[in-house]
């Protein structure tokens, strides 16, 4: 009888280069380098290199992937045409479900399962997600897509094809740091859902595909988005109490605390947390940081969770101006970077994941006819 293991917890499935996560220690690593070296020294291009190459990239290497990405964030036409004829989605999850998938009747090399168009895909799924997201973003308003800027980097020409206003620069560096700390996590729930169907050698945007549908369910992507929604309820630092406290004694869970791997503070909190309180105050709106302060703490004495990374990242993108429906498609704009280089990795040494499953049912069991029954 083969050992159950609940949820895959504590199973390791498969050899990776990319991504380490130490739970205990609270260290987060990409091939090698800490996530706190990365977010104080590095941009999301040069990490989107890392994770594909295995190696941060020398100028010259840096140059191209930068040219490579702007030149790469245009959509088809038709593509942004589906957000225009199809009914409202009810989440913006299903609308960005249905335009990665979409992408692949437009992509030339789509079937081509070769390495070097496997990394082109990656590359253009990488520069059109924020393309897709900034549109549907926009159109869900009322307004006209804005068209990519070459001349911008990728986390500042977000920001400005969601708002049509080319962003402050400290801005544009607090979104990159953003994207950094979200750019991979290891085989979590739609990294390795991306794997399974790599593995069948289906094509990268079927692989990306059913990324973006896994990182749709609530138990995966989105909990920023709940946390917001919960700031937005809270309204004060006097209310923060009252509220964590009602809560609490209802059984229910407040949003942004706790982590199934890491047992101490995810060390992206400790980034987003000082980045909350910076980004707050130049937008003219610390109180979000403060009401947020206010739950950590209290969480803290009376559960002993610590903030995760969707805590502060929703004070973060609130102050910069993204709206809260989309935070959970904005996690997939830096996801992209991960998603993309385990499906590399799993073509390079492809092997299908079949796992077993206990069987408990009836056994043994003769059929009856229909009349008899």
């Amino acid at each position: 009888m083969a050992q159950v293991k609940v949820g895959l917890q504590g199973v390791a499935v498969a050899e990776s280069q990319i991504c380490s996560i130490d739970g205990e220690q609270g260290r987060l690593r990409y091939r090698g380098y800490d996530i706190h070296d990365l977010a104080a020294h590095s941009t999301f291009e040069e990490v989107v290199y890392l994770l594909w190459e295995g190696r941060l990239p020398k100028r010259h290497e840096m140059d191209v992937l930068r040219e490579d990405l702007s030149q790469n964030r245009a959509v088809a036409a038709p593509i942004l045409d589906v957000i225009r004829r199809h009914p409202p989605a009810q989440h913006p999850m299903e609308m960005l479900r249905t335009l990665v998938s979409a992408l692949s009747l437009y992509d030339a090399e789509s079937e081509d399962m070769s390495t070097e168009a496997n990394r082109r895909k990656a590359m253009r799924l990488t520069a059109q997600m924020p393309t897709l997201v900034a549109a549907m973003g926009r159109m869900s308003r009322g307004k006209d897509p804005v068209a990519p800027a070459s001349r911008l980097s990728h986390a500042a020409n977000f920001l400005y094809m969601l708002s049509g206003e080319e962003p402050r620069p400290e801005d544009a560096r607090c979104f990159d740091v953003a994207l950094i700390l979200h750019a991979d996590h290891s085989f979590n729930a739609s990294t390795f859902a991306a794997r399974v169907t790599a593995s069948t050698l289906s094509d990268m945007h079927s692989a990306i595909t059913s990324a973006v549908a896994t990182l749709k369910g609530p138990l995966h992507g989105g909990a920023n988005e709940r946390v917001m929604r919960m700031l937005l309820e809270v309204g004060s630092v006097e209310r923060a109490e009252s509220y964590v406290r009602g809560t609490l004694d209802r059984k229910e869970k407040v949003m942004g605390f706790g982590h199934r791997v890491y047992h101490t503070e995810d060390p992206r909190a400790t980034v987003l947390r000082k980045m909350s309180e910076e980004v707050g105050r130049r937008a003219g709106q610390p109180h979000w940081f403060e009401i947020s302060r206010a739950i950590e703490s209290l969480m803290r004495r009376e559960t002993k969770l610590n903030a995760n990374v969707d805590f502060y990242s929703a004070s973060t993108y609130y102050a910069l101006g993204i709206p809260v429906e989309l935070y959970t498609p904005v996690f997939a704009v830096s996801r992209i970077a991960g998603w993309t280089a385990h499906v590399l990795e799993q073509y390079a040494a492809n092997k299908l994941i079949r796992p077993l499953a206990e069987y408990t049912g009836p056994l043994e069991q003769s059929y009856i006819s229909v009349e008899k029954r």
